[in-house]
């Protein structure tokens, strides 16, 4: 036992899943019979040749490795400026709409943090990212889910919500394109939310880091009429420019909670290294046929991930986009988690389990496409002998 007690804060969250299940299947990785992570959205693929150029140029400055600016370089700000208008058709104000950020997972807290009050409530998905409700809780704000179902296609029903007493809700987080489950909110629907937001005086906050990834009609909750009144937005590189351990993000929207942002992120981190930022401006210049190759190499990946979770026995509704494949499992899996573990022990294969996301994600699984075809064909490949297996040994 601990002499020293923790906040009570902690209580009420629990490590990230994927925090303890990785130590878990680490220990399975053995040399002969390698663990395939077919989890984890941690693309595999590598930056554009000139961002990684920029990277090492800049770091060799010897004038390039002291404290940044909490708001980041001109530099970095013009360029998702100047990406958010010729991809998103928004209008950005460089120098006061934009926050950088170490990745847009620390958005989350940081918004959290900079809007709860004690007692507020914020509407989350139900499925969705669990980083919502966990930042929700540490701020000190009640988790109040809306649902996500299969039945509705994964959309947001706007009419149940405008039935609801919506006055202590203080954010509502939405994520389009959505993950798990690739779902995209359609603009009349971003409208009717846009307007929900504005009569009931609450932050809608989007999270957009999936919106290039096999999605034909990239969209920013920011164009829409009166956003700018109650809207933010996270966006990052970590999926959309292969960069996700580089830890850029940012969130961009009104001026003054951006201000208000800043209060929390100033006293919390010291800048972002400059080399970084200069490679980030580069890699948001990138043509859109530099997108485009990589979508194609997805799309073909997608097609062999979809083949390995029917040949389980699930199905995939459609359309989905983004970095996974959510799928449904076989009706005649009973505990979801167990099945999922006797793939790993058997296979060392390793998927998602939906539950993660929620409850609606309880009969549910997600595959990444951030593995070579190759691996997914291995990865496949184990999967068909543990069916025969099985098979065989269910035989009468």
């Amino acid at each position: 036992m601990s002499l020293i007690s923790f906040a009570n804060r902690i209580n009420a969250v629990e490590e990230y899943y994927f925090s303890r299940k990785l130590a878990e299947v680490k220990t399975l990785d053995k040399p002969e019979k390698p663990v395939i992570n077919l989890g984890i959205g941690s693309p595999d693929l590598a930056p554009a040749e000139k961002v990684i150029e920029s990277l090492q140029n800049s770091a060799a400055k010897a004038n390039h490795h002291g404290y940044q600016s909490y708001k980041g370089i001109p530099a970095f700000r013009n360029a998702i400026a100047e990406f958010y208008k010729s991809r998103y058709n928004v209008q950005l104000q460089a120098e006061t709409e934009i926050l950088l950020l170490v990745g847009s997972k620390e958005g989350i807290m940081h918004i959290s943090m900079a809007f709860l009050n004690d007692g507020d409530e914020v509407l989350i998905p139900d499925p969705g990212y669990p980083t919502y409700a966990a930042a929700t809780t540490l701020a000190g704000g009640i988790v109040r889910t809306y649902d996500l179902t299969e039945e509705n296609n994964w959309q947001i029903d706007i009419d149940q919500l405008e039935k609801q007493n919506l006055s202590n809700v203080k954010i509502m987080w939405i994520n389009s394109p959505h993950m798990p489950t690739g779902s995209v909110l359609n603009e009349n629907t971003l409208r009717r939310l846009v307007d929900l937001a504005i009569r009931n005086q609450f932050l809608l906050v989007n999270d957009n880091p999936y919106s290039f990834i096999l999605n034909e009609h990239p969209t920013s909750l920011l164009a829409l009429p009166h956003a700018n009144k109650v809207c933010l937005e996270l966006n990052s590189l970590s999926k959309s420019h292969n960069m996700a351990g580089w830890r850029l993000g940012w969130v961009c929207g009104n001026k003054a909670f951006i201000d208000a942002i800043v209060k929390v992120k100033s006293n919390m981190d010291s800048g972002m290294f400059l080399p970084l930022q200069e490679a980030a401006a580069v890699a948001l210049q990138q043509p859109l046929a530099w997108h485009q190759q990589l979508n194609a190499r997805y799309a073909k990946r997608k097609q062999v991930a979809s083949n390995l979770l029917l040949q389980l026995g699930c199905s995939i509704s459609a359309p989905q986009v983004g970095l996974f494949v959510w799928a449904k499992v076989p009706a005649h899996v009973v505990d979801v988690e167990k099945w999922i573990d006797e793939i790993l022990y058997a296979t060392h294969v390793f998927i998602t389990p939906g539950f993660i996301f929620g409850k609606n994600g309880n009969r549910f699984v997600r595959i990444s496409l951030c593995a070579t075809e190759t691996t997914f064909a291995v990865a496949q490949k184990r999967i068909e002998e543990f069916m025969l297996r099985k098979m065989l040994t269910e035989q009468p």
